[in-house]
């Protein structure tokens, strides 16, 4: 039975049944002891109690579980998968002699299904048999196996659209990847992943930081809002009024949750998370550092790319210009390219009728511009992405880069200064 994106839990309960009658319990538990298990498991109730319980539970490795009392246990049972954890074994009772029902509760994801009344050998053959099952090594085509890329989207200013390009790259990967992928939006006051998705946030994100000891594989099936077959994001809107009072271990709690349950993880990283809690980086493999190509954001720019290089030299950094005009802007390309002393790897263009668009559609930039270019640049975004894994982390400086040019401006007037003596800002600072 498999509840989508619920991961193994290393801590699940061995065994637990929930039947109907005294009769069913008291033949269990002498079998129940017999196999080293614990008799407080045998649970009086059917399957709706077995359902109710386990919504707000770990499901066991092996579960039994009672069909009498059901009017409809083709239709029941698939509640009951949706609050098992992958890879439970199940097998259902009740008192129905007939074989379609059998075949039609097999091909459900059953193992077995015993008649009633129950006898300790009949008892006895399927738990050996459904624990055999649970048991055995589980083979994988490693060709097949497909490694987890965690990728952080950090705008060097507040406006650079690092966030409207992490809900279009969160969207690629689930719908045109087809690739299970999870969003964390890390602006816990004010994030715009929900809205962006025209989706309400919930209250997920806000309980995870609040009890950062209830995030686990069941957590996360009930707080992520499913925005398609394959996208789950975890957004908030918390009151400007209660400030954050966390020390981060809720955040890499979820980061490791995602490692479990989906191939891709999209997080949008507000610079001052960053700073707050620099074990964000940990396991992340890909750092997309979103900026505009004006003096602050060339300045931020070179202290985020220090920053990383000293904090994060394992992740893969992708630089990216956005919202980019021919022929207008603080500062050329290439005069940015020498202030950063590395190359621009994407140079998204402006286009305002593409965002509006959007907008009005409740749909994220590359979902609602396939055609445009600024969509198709963030197409390539996600690709170099997908490939991060065979490029070495980190990218080399630009050969031959000119004196930085930010080692002639004045940051406190935000003004050009006259060409003197000044020492060039280094990327120390």
């Amino acid at each position: 039975m498999n509840a989508p994106w619920k991961p193994n839990a290393g801590n699940r309960d061995a065994f637990a049944a929930y039947l109907c009658d005294d009769a069913s319990l008291d033949v269990l538990r002498p079998v129940i002891i017999e196999m080293g298990w614990q008799p407080e498991k045998c649970n009086k109730g059917g399957l709706r109690n077995a359902v109710q319980s386990l919504s707000i539970s770990a499901s066991p490795n092996i579960l039994l579980v009672d069909l009498s009392e059901s009017g409809d246990p083709l239709n029941d049972i698939n509640a009951l998968a949706e609050v098992c954890e992958p890879g439970t074994v199940v097998i259902a009772t009740g008192q129905v002699n007939d074989v379609r029902l059998y075949r039609d509760l097999v091909a459900s994801g059953i193992h077995d299904y015993l008649l009633k009344p129950l006898s300790p050998g009949q008892i006895r053959d399927a738990l050996a048999q459904a624990q055999a099952i649970f048991s055995a090594p589980k083979h994988h085509d490693a060709s097949a196996v497909k490694q987890h890329i965690s990728t952080a989207v950090v705008g060097t200013r507040g406006g650079v659209g690092a966030s409207t390009l992490v809900t279009s790259l969160a969207w690629m990967f689930s719908a045109d990847n087809k690739l299970p992928t999870a969003m964390l939006d890390l602006d816990i006051h004010f994030g715009t992943g929900a809205l962006s998705l025209d989706l309400e946030p919930g209250r997920g994100l806000t309980d995870a930081i609040d009890n950062p000891s209830r995030i686990d594989g069941l957590f996360i099936e009930r707080a992520m809002i499913r925005a398609n077959d394959h996208l789950a994001i975890l957004s908030a809107e918390a009151p400007i009024n209660s400030p954050l009072m966390t020390d981060g271990s809720a955040f890499v709690q979820l980061e490791e949750e995602f490692r479990q349950a989906f191939e891709m993880t999209m997080i949008d990283l507000p610079r001052n998370m960053l700073i707050n809690f620099p074990h964000l980086l940990t396991d992340v493999n890909v750092v997309v550092l979103v900026t505009e190509m004006t003096l602050a954001g060339a300045r931020d720019a070179i202290r985020i790319l220090s920053w990383l290089k000293a904090n994060a030299a394992h992740a893969q950094v992708i630089v990216v210009a956005n919202k980019v005009m021919p022929g207008v802007g603080e500062i050329s390309k290439a005069d940015f390219e020498a202030s950063i002393e590395r190359k621009i790897n994407f140079s998204i263009p402006y286009d305002i009728k593409a965002a509006s668009n959007a907008a009005k559609l409740g749909q994220t930039f590359a979902d609602a511009n396939r055609s445009s270019k600024a969509g198709n640049v963030m197409r390539d975004i996600g690709k170099a992405i997908l490939g991060a894994s065979d490029v070495e982390a980190g990218a080399p400086a630009v050969a031959g880069a000119k004196k930085s040019l930010l080692g002639k401006l004045d940051f406190k007037s935000m003004m050009p200064a006259k060409k003197d003596k000044k020492a060039p800002v280094s990327a120390k600072n």
